[in-house]
């Protein structure tokens, strides 16, 4: 069924379904054996995300707590990944059995749905029904329990026929068109509207609507803003891109939404990263939201008008009725204004010869050196604000994907990324503190020879934390105070080489260009450790 279903690969921890796993050898199924059952949700994450279809990771029954920790990330990002985990066998129950914990709740915030397959007669009809949960309306994760430690129900006989549901095999499973009067509301909207601005959130990634949000910006003329998830939907040298808004955010972004007179947010759930905690746009601001989930419409804002739609056809359906639009040029102006000031505010740190680098110096060469195919993954944290705000994507054809909250997720959700484009070149930015958290994954990336390029921002420390540890000690820190920001030294150019990988070390900008240049021609896994300053910090959000 997997196979039909138009799966190629499979993460896991040993050992689940030994004799299914031994019979998709004749399937060309993938086999992905990982160091930890969060690092394989993690590799499942990044390859559904970057290719749009279900993924599969799986898990022995002891492990099952891991793996849905590891889902809280596909969850929070709307990622279609499906868990497969041994579940309590029935004699064993309440009996203290081996390794038997009743875990199925702890799925339960975390997916869309969770089943149990208790009989094999019912497995043909829940399996299909994990992948009508994982890609229909808002994607996410699914879980589903296989009946024994190691899944044994998979393993009774069962005379049935193969039933694949092909509209299930990719995200969007539907693409409901919106109520035309509501585009009709949209438009009449914006037609008296003097400062609008959009809003793109992962919505358009998940729709694969970059082009039409594109199309219907530049019909219209109106600047686009767009969340984390997003980023490269709108190219950042398009003379309509504002940047990415919220916490992890560029000011000329954040205050060009505060000043919109009507906010369009396009397949964004308004969360608190994306919205600066609810501050942006501001209280009684005028607010459009389409999206495909009718339960996210209004749900932190009261809108003008919601649009319940696939964003792409929604798009495509505002494109085509819209007339001529409103001048917005004074408006336009005013923005680019914005952009091109926080441009300039930054020029200086951007071509910075420091030593220690500066991570905008570290950004700055990687957004000269990414290739026009490049999908550039990123951690969380301060990874996430210095790869959202000052890392450039220039052309439509390169891609961002981003951990949505699980520090360390980056390692092994760019490995998943890798498996599902091997043929792109796939770019890690991450911290020290994150990478510590699945740096084991590099012998998985060596085995399989996952030709990632990972780029260390190695300040040596867990310096996000450093500002709040620095108040509780009354700004002067004494004694071992350095211990709770993890102050260390660790060449990760040699850690990467002692488990089969290229590894090497920029210490200045001409170093860290030239590691670049060299990692985009390896022929195997890459890590670059790029030695920064301790004590650069990220501008703080405006708001």
């Amino acid at each position: 069924m997997l196979h039909a279903y138009g799966v190629t690969h499979l993460f896991y921890i040993p050992c689940l379904v030994p004799n299914a796993l031994a019979a998709m050898e004749d399937l060309g199924l993938r086999r992905v054996v990982t160091h930890g059952e969060k690092a394989a949700a993690y590799m499942a994450d990044g390859f559904a995300r970057a290719s749009g279809r279900p993924a599969i990771c799986m898990s022995q029954h002891i492990g099952a707590s891991n793996l849905a920790a590891g889902l809280r990330d596909a969850y929070l990002a709307g990622s279609p990944v499906i868990a497969l985990a041994g579940s309590p066998e029935p004699p064993t129950r309440f009996r203290h059995g081996y390794q038997s914990i009743e875990d199925v709740s702890q799925f339960e915030p975390v997916t869309k749905a969770s089943l149990v397959v208790d009989t094999v007669d019912r497995l043909p009809d829940l399996v299909r029904q994990a992948f009508r949960h994982a890609t229909s309306g808002a994607p996410g994760p699914v879980h589903l329990g296989l009946r024994g430690r190691i899944g044994v129900v998979v393993d009774e006989p069962l005379d049935a026929e193969v039933l694949v549901e092909e509209r299930f095999a990719q995200v969007p499973a539907f693409r409901p068109y919106p109520d035309p009067a509501d585009v009709r509301r949209v438009l009449d909207a914006l037609s008296r509207a003097r400062r609008p601005i959009l809003v793109a959130g992962g919505g358009v990634v998940s729709s694969r609507a970059d082009a039409e949000l594109r199309a219907f910006a530049t019909k219209l003329g109106i600047p686009v803003a767009t969340t984390l998830n997003a980023k490269h939907v709108m190219p950042d040298r398009h003379p309509l891109a504002v940047g990415v808004i919220g916490t992890y955010s560029r000011k000329c972004a954040n205050q060009s939404v505060a000043e919109a007179d009507l906010v369009v947010f396009v397949g964004s759930h308004t969360g608190g990263q994306t919205t600066f905690e609810w501050k942006i746009p501001r209280r009684g601001a005028k607010v459009i939201q389409i999206d495909i989930d009718p339960a996210e419409l209004g749900r932190n804002y009261p809108n003008s008008v919601s649009v319940m739609g696939d964003v792409k056809v929604t798009l495509q359906a505002l494109t085509d009725a819209a007339g001529e639009p409103p001048d917005y040029g004074e408006w336009r102006d005013h923005v680019a204004g914005l952009v091109a000031e926080w441009r300039e505010a930054h020029r200086e740190v951007f071509a910075s010869d420091a030593v220690p680098m500066r991570p905008e110096r570290i950004c700055s060469e990687m957004s000269e050196m990414l290739p026009e195919d490049a999908i550039l993954v990123s951690d969380t944290g301060h990874s996430g604000i210095w790869s959202g705000t000052m890392i450039e994507l220039r052309h439509p054809t390169q891609r961002y994907i981003r951990c949505a909250g699980s520090m360390g997720w980056g390692l092994p959700g760019a490995m998943g990324v890798k498996f599902a484009e091997p043929d792109r070149p796939v770019v890690l930015f991450t911290g020290d503190g994150a990478f510590y958290y699945h740096i084991a994954e590099l012998e998985t990336a060596a085995r399989h020879n996952v030709k990632i390029i990972v780029v260390v921002n190695n300040n040596s420390a867990l310096s996000q934390e450093i500002p709040g540890i620095k108040r509780a000690y009354g700004e002067v820190m004494r004694g071992r105070g350095s211990e709770l920001f993890m102050h260390n030294d660790v060449n990760f150019a040699d850690v990467a080489r002692s488990f089969g990988c290229i590894g090497l070390r920029a210490e200045t900008p001409d170093q860290l260009r030239q590691a670049l240049a060299d990692a985009l021609t390896a022929e195997g896994p890459v890590v670059i450790d790029a030695v920064s300053d301790i004590d650069a910090f990220p501008d703080r959000p405006w708001s």
